[in-house]
């Protein structure tokens, strides 16, 4: 064989391998290509899905993105008071029935008071010293009071002072008062003893009763019975 013709068959087949291995090389370049074509179109498929303006229809959002519009619709707080001093309420005024220092606030409760040496100015009222008492439900009969027709008047004011001298004779009472040392005049309910003075004038007729007082009924009782300033001069019996 001719060394040409062995040169020249060489070449030959190192042409073909060069071209194989070339085409090789074009025919996984244009794969490759393809592929990364083809997998970055349904990228952009899918963009143009989810536009708002390609598809007409609001773009969906996440549950964060939900969260944070909600938060922002939400109306604002208020505001914090500003800082600062703050005028107080004015109290209001202090009640009679209030407490102070334990102690209820008001009028003294009335409590039984023993009362010394008392004198019956009339049948109805009563002095110790300067101090005067009123019996509590009568009207005190006047010491200078007449009673009966005028042709059997007779001194029944003095006769009613008379016997209620009689009944107390200097003794002590009791008597319902807030102090033992009140000034000027009293009304009270007295007892000697357990007879409480008021009804024991009003039973026997030597006082009249006060309007609106529980011993309306023993003094009209004694009235009708003629009694006392109701009847005639006891001294003629």
């Amino acid at each position: 064989m001719r060394p040409a013709a062995v040169f020249t068959g060489l070449a030959g087949m190192a042409v073909v391998a060069g071209l194989l291995i070339s085409a090789e090389a074009r025919l996984g370049g244009g794969t490759g290509g393809e592929d990364t074509t083809i997998a970055e179109a349904p990228a952009t498929d899918t963009a143009a899905e989810i536009t708002p303006e390609a598809t007409g229809r609001s773009a969906p959002i996440s549950d964060a993105d939900a969260e944070i519009i909600a938060r922002a619709a939400q109306p604002a707080a208020p505001s914090p008071a500003p800082a600062g001093p703050v005028a107080a309420k004015p109290a209001d005024p202090p009640r009679p029935s209030e407490l102070a220092g334990g102690q209820a606030v008001g009028p003294a409760a009335k409590k039984p008071i023993e009362l010394a040496r008392p004198v019956a100015e009339n049948a109805g009222m009563l002095s110790f010293g300067e101090r005067r008492l009123q019996l509590a439900g009568i009207v005190p009969t006047p010491a200078d009071r007449i009673c009966g027709p005028a042709s059997r008047q007779w001194p029944c004011g003095m006769m009613a002072k008379t016997a209620l001298r009689q009944l107390l004779r200097n003794r002590s009472l009791t008597c319902d008062l807030e102090t033992a040392e009140w000034k000027g005049m009293a009304t009270a309910a007295c007892r000697l003893g357990t007879q409480d003075l008021g009804t024991w004038l009003a039973e026997n007729g030597w006082a009249e009763a006060a309007a609106g007082s529980p011993l309306d009924a023993i003094a009209e009782k004694a009235k009708q019975a003629q009694k006392g300033i109701y009847g005639d001069d006891p001294r003629r019996k």
